[in-house]
């Protein structure tokens, strides 16, 4: 199968509809499988920059719209959505070009990775607990039961928390750190598309103002009357999260959307860093012209 990384507003996605495109008019069947949390919610099409029909190109795209906002999806879940797309291209003889998502939702599907599972009512204990007594004190909780894995989950992050502390009841142990890479599947390729920092942090500020023109607000109103606030995955989204927070009076509009630019930089940045460390990934210029960049990607398709 072949995955095509990149940071926000980098073309991979318009780049994934060309090479699916290209290698059917070769007589070789290819399928889009998102790869991007964000994009399995169904309403939530502006800020995520979802693929539009007519994006898509007649080329089927996987997993998307294929969750209700109120639903949760951890990376675990999504593994098994997205490990099951990618089962079914190859059983029909399509290969699956696989694209976006964050550094562990990719690694999730690509390599050979198991997690944790996980058990509802220690869950909801844990988020009541959250709400009682406050995330200082589940914090000082994961310190003393796995400091390491404490170290490496940042104060604030109270989903990550509550998570490592279920992890810690369920199995007696966490750790932050993932193993080795290893494809689960022989035949992976790797493809990132790369930007300067300048032309990134650029490509972003423009993205999230097309969003707001787009109407990114009226959009995440209109979500939330249909229980967004409650979706534990969704609301967390860069833009949705910042917006819902105007809505609710904590911000201006105007604060939400640079909370957005400066958000998704950080988010850029981080990832770009973590995929960095993956020497297994073919790194190609996002600015070469398309049809110089569709064939370097061609060339390094895997065989049948």
């Amino acid at each position: 199968m072949l995955s095509l990384i990149g940071p926000t507003a980098s073309g991979k996605t318009r780049l994934a509809v060309d090479v699916a495109l290209a290698l059917r008019a070769g007589g070789r069947p290819a399928e889009v499988v998102n790869t991007d949390s964000m994009l399995v919610y169904r309403g939530m099409d502006i800020g995520t920059a979802k693929p539009t029909e007519a994006e898509r190109r007649g080329v089927p795209h996987h997993l998307i719209d294929v969750l209700d906002v109120t639903q949760t999806a951890s990376v675990a879940d999504f593994q098994t959505m997205a490990r099951a797309a990618v089962d079914d291209c190859h059983r029909r003889g399509v290969l699956p070009v696989l694209v976006g998502g964050s550094a562990l939702y990719v690694r999730a599907v690509l390599d050979d990775l198991d997690f944790p599972g996980t058990d509802p009512a220690v869950r909801e204990r844990l988020e009541d607990e959250l709400a009682t007594e406050g995330l200082d004190v589940l914090r000082e909780r994961l310190v003393r039961l796995a400091p390491e894995a404490a170290a490496r989950i940042e104060p604030g992050n109270a989903r990550r928390i509550v998570r490592a502390l279920e992890v810690v009841e369920l199995t007696g142990g966490f750790t932050a750190e993932l193993p080795e890479p290893r494809y689960a599947r022989p035949g992976t390729v790797q493809v990132g598309l790369q930007l300067d920092r300048a032309e990134m942090d650029a490509r972003i500020e423009r993205r999230v103002d097309q969003m707001w023109a787009d109407g990114l607000v009226a959009e995440v109103r209109a979500l939330e009357a249909v229980g967004l606030r409650e979706g534990r995955t969704a609301s967390r989204a860069l833009g949705y999260r910042q917006v819902l927070e105007h809505l609710a009076g904590e911000c201006t509009e105007e604060d939400a959307r640079q909370r957005t630019v400066a958000g998704t930089r950080r988010f850029a940045r981080k990832q770009l860093g973590w995929f960095r460390r993956d020497p297994r990934i073919t790194w190609l210029d996002a600015l070469a012209p398309p049809q110089q960049l569709l064939d370097a990607v061609l060339a390094l398709v895997p065989e049948r």
